[in-house]
């Protein structure tokens, strides 16, 4: 019974993917940003529902840019939470636009692609960065760099933060978490680590009960003269703190 339920969300989340990549295509060039943030956010909203993920934001959601968020990093889910949550652009790695549908649908939203092994391709994205922040964007990264277990915080890259610091944005840190509303404590399903494959995390996910994705959004930090190491510390504190707060 189970399986069969899984396989009819795939259904309707494939049809749901398809749908949003005709919006994109047809109408986000004609929208302003608030109406292509209010399609984002909705249509994220109803991804989660098919999935049978439910979303809770504590905290409050960015009012506007410039600004740039930092997050810890689990799933192949989080861009979608986040974006459920309070659409931005986004920063990952370039391996992200290959993923079979969702790929297509995540760099038609304005994704910044990194390759994270070449150092001369994130000078290049620190200034794009650095660029979309002075134009009053909103920006998203997981200083992480990779998926962690959800049991520990990884050390987070500093690289990016150089962005935010030459258009003198402040960061806002926040945390995600996934969480079993049935039975309590961490739920694993999303989770999208070591040898798991997209496609394994997805249909895990899919026949799985009880997922509530939380969101915790802290406080913004001005750069008050840090360099990037030290910002990206107390950066990282700051997540560690929000993700170990009680349910």
């Amino acid at each position: 019974m189970r399986q069969l339920r899984a396989a009819w969300r795939a259904l309707r989340a494939i049809g749901h993917v398809l749908r949003g990549l005709w919006i994109i295509r047809s109408e986000f060039g004609r929208l302003t940003l608030p109406q292509t943030q209010l399609l984002v956010r909705e249509w994220s909203r109803q991804m989660l529902a098919i999935l049978g993920v439910e979303l809770l934001v504590q905290g409050t959601p960015p009012a506007h840019g410039p600004l740039l968020m930092v997050s810890n990093h689990m799933s192949w889910l989080d861009i979608l939470v986040l974006n459920a949550a309070h659409p931005s652009r986004f920063v990952s790695k370039a391996d992200v636009k290959s993923w079979p549908l969702l790929g297509s649908l995540i760099t038609g939203a304005g994704t910044l692609y990194i390759e994270r092994e070449s150092r001369r391709d994130a000078m290049r994205v620190v200034h794009h960065m650095a660029e979309r922040l002075r134009a009053g964007d909103v920006l998203t990264v997981f200083p992480e760099g990779t998926t962690g277990d959800g049991r520990a915080l990884l050390p987070f890259h500093a690289n990016l933060l150089q962005a935010a610091i030459a258009a003198n944005a402040p960061v806002l840190p926040l945390a995600l978490s996934f969480v079993d509303s049935v039975r309590g404590g961490r739920h694993d399903a999303p989770l999208f680590i070591g040898d798991t494959t997209l496609v394994a995390s997805i249909w895990t996910t899919l026949c799985a009960d009880g997922v509530q994705a939380q969101v915790r959004y802290g406080e913004a930090q001005p750069p008050r003269g840090r360099d990037r190491r030290t910002w990206s510390q107390d950066l990282r504190t700051e997540v560690e703190r929000l993700r170990s707060q009680p349910d």
